[in-house]
């Protein structure tokens, strides 16, 4: 790809970022975060927690008396994470468990790890993300994007699943919560080419791998409905935050960034707010299936109802990641 292709591609990005930007700064700011019940003995796991939006989801939830697991990939990182947040909330129940997206090993040990606290799993937010990054494979042969983003917390969420089952009950559901963004709206799926070998493109690619994200969440609520499960499933768009995913971006695009970001981005903070109000509103208590955009139900793009595309990636995603397709069952 050209540099002119690439630049292009960065600022068709950050322009479809800059409209969703805008329609944050025309809505009107809410005086004061909404304050929600603390959540003794209950346990969550956020992904990326060690930084950025998931950091404050972690530190919020950590706040509210969660027992919280931070999974992310850098130790260093992760453990200065906890030091903080328990500082921070004087909450002694937070810690890091190593967890790389781009490994289904590590994913596997992620999950043995936490089966060994023998504790209960209340809500687990797929966080975590990469954005435009170069063209790349994750460990298992993934193309980036689709593989962190979408395939590894399409795997963490399905070992998982039993523990949630098992410790949501009929009053108070147990919620996964996956971490979307308005790109997906102009994102589309090649079932032919989820790896983008024939056709890469970094926007194009990311922009997949959060439609991928929508789509799953639909498919995973249809399943946990038709199985009686105790379980949510919803899909958050955090707004467009002022984060270091920016860092992969056109060095043009990060300048105006720069000068921008005062005025058209959230905060880490703020952008946190949608995955948090998620985990633990009572308003969202037995929902699931929504798209949640500033704590507020919103319609995603089209083609995401579509239920035999939902159908298709979920069983294509079973293959890819070698894990019987529960849906076969019901």
């Amino acid at each position: 790809m050209s540099l002119l292709s690439v630049a292009l591609a960065a600022l068709w990005l950050y322009c479809i970022g800059l409209g969703v930007a805008l329609r944050q700064l025309l809505r009107p700011r809410r005086a004061a975060a909404p304050v929600f019940p603390l959540q003794h003995g209950k346990v969550a796991i956020v992904t990326g927690g060690s930084g950025g939006i998931g950091y404050h989801t972690a530190k919020h939830l950590a706040r509210l008396d969660m027992h919280v697991i931070i999974a992310g990939n850098c130790e260093n990182e992760g453990q200065e994470a906890v030091r903080k947040i328990k500082e921070e909330t004087l909450n002694e129940k937070v810690e890091f468990i190593h967890c790389d997206l781009a490994s289904m090993k590590s994913i596997q040990q992620f999950v043995q790890q936490f089966g060994v606290k023998n504790c209960p799993l209340h809500v687990l937010v797929n966080n975590a993300g990469v954005m435009l990054v170069p063209e790349r494979k994750t460990e298992d042969g993934f193309e980036e994007h689709f593989g962190v983003n979408y395939l590894g917390h399409f795997l963490l969420t399905n070992l998982l699943l039993d523990m949630l089952k098992q410790s949501g009950t009929h009053s108070l559901n147990a919620r996964v919560i996956s971490v979307s963004s308005a790109v997906h709206y102009v994102g589309e799926l090649h079932l032919n080419d989820l790896q983008s070998r024939y056709s890469y493109s970094p926007h194009g690619a990311y922009a997949q791998s959060k439609l991928a994200l929508v789509l799953f969440t639909y498919r995973l609520q249809h399943l946990l409905t038709a199985e009686g499960s105790s379980v949510t499933a919803n899909v958050v768009d955090p707004g467009v935050v002022d984060t270091d995913l920016y860092r992969h971006v056109f060095w043009a695009v990060r300048m105006v960034k720069w000068i921008t970001s005062w005025l058209f981005f959230k905060t880490a903070e703020e952008g946190a707010s949608t995955s948090i109000y998620a985990a633990v509103s009572p308003e969202l208590e037995g929902v699931g299936g929504t798209y949640l955009y500033n704590e507020q139900r919103t319609k995603s793009v089209d083609v995401s109802y579509d239920e035999e595309l939902q159908r298709k990636l979920w069983t294509e995603s079973c293959k890819m990641v070698g894990i019987s397709d529960i849906s076969r069952c019901l």
